[in-house]
């Protein structure tokens, strides 16, 4: 299940709440009881290991470029 982040409008305070996908967003602070709260859009921890993705296929080359031929 995803973790999201939410801030209160009236407190000011940022908490975590884990969630279904088909979940409701949250509407209280559940750490001061009231006040609306607004989803936050954080930064992910997703990372693509293993071989065949973008870094270790398309990465910068060591290799020159041929010299151009004088016509």
């Amino acid at each position: 299940m995803p973790m999201y982040e939410y801030q209160c409008d009236a407190c000011g305070q940022v908490f975590e709440a884990r969630q279904k996908f088909s979940d409701a967003p949250l509407s209280d602070c559940k750490l001061c009881g009231g006040g609306p709260v607004t989803k936050l859009i954080s930064q992910t921890a997703f990372t693509l290991k293993g071989g065949g993705w973008y870094q270790q296929g398309y990465g910068t080359s060591q290799e020159k470029a041929p010299a151009a031929c004088a016509a």
